[in-house]
């Protein structure tokens, strides 16, 4: 339901003709009311989501050199909108229920997959980083700023090697265990979730949110 709503909220802004000061007040009003009963920081979300903008800007200068100002603006407002609203939606769904429901709207399965296996590694790869940084802590190898560059560069390239080595290592015996356990090429939920009434309301407050501002008369545009 979440990920229905989120998506007409892309679609509202993203085919939205114009985006006027007032409709993009509306739009992040709303977004923040919702982060806000989301019980999410406003602050680091709000901030989060500016990390689209040098991207959106470099298009949006480029817009300017060929003359649509109009165009650069909305281009910059939509593109922090809508990661807004996907930033809200990541933060109040895990990963692998958010994966479960994109399976459930018919993205392939392969997709979810290799998406979820990446997430886990990557805690795989941050645990054994800090495992090496332990170890070489306690053998007494700290940083100082006397030391030529190329050492150091030589040290640091030789610790990632060790990383990534030890993590394919890690990796496969993770694999194992979980063919060990019955794998099958699908994580199954421990529990199957049910629709309530209450997500149906949310789902349909949210689409209607979304095509009112999008069919907004000419007042606000």
């Amino acid at each position: 339901m979440k990920i229905l709503a989120v998506l007409a909220w892309l679609v509202a802004i993203g085919t939205s003709p114009r985006i006027t000061p007032l409709l993009a007040a509306c739009y992040f009003a709303l977004l923040v009311g919702v982060t806000i009963l989301a019980r999410l920081p406003v602050g680091a979300v709000l901030l989060r989501a500016a990390g689209v903008l040098p991207f959106s800007a470099t298009f949006a200068v480029i817009s300017i050199a060929a003359g649509d100002a109009a165009r650069a603006e909305a281009l910059i407002a939509k593109s922090y909108l809508s990661a807004s609203a996907v930033l809200i939606l990541a933060g109040t769904t895990p990963l692998p229920k958010l994966l479960r429901g994109l399976e459930s709207l018919g993205v392939p399965r392969f997709f979810t997959l290799v998406v979820q296996f990446l997430y886990r590694y990557l805690f795989t790869i941050s645990e054994q980083a800090q495992h090496m940084r332990m170890a070489a802590l306690a053998r007494g190898s700290q940083s100082r700023r006397g030391r030529r560059a190329s050492p150091r560069f030589r040290a640091a390239s030789g610790a990632v090697a060790t990383l990534f080595a030890r993590s394919q290592a890690r990796a496969e015996s993770i694999h194992g265990a979980m063919l060990a356990r019955g794998f099958t090429g699908r994580m199954e939920p421990l529990a199957a979730p049910s629709p309530r009434a209450a997500d149906a309301l949310f789902l349909a407050v949210g689409v209607l949110a979304a095509a009112a501002l999008r069919f907004l008369p000419g007042a606000v545009r």
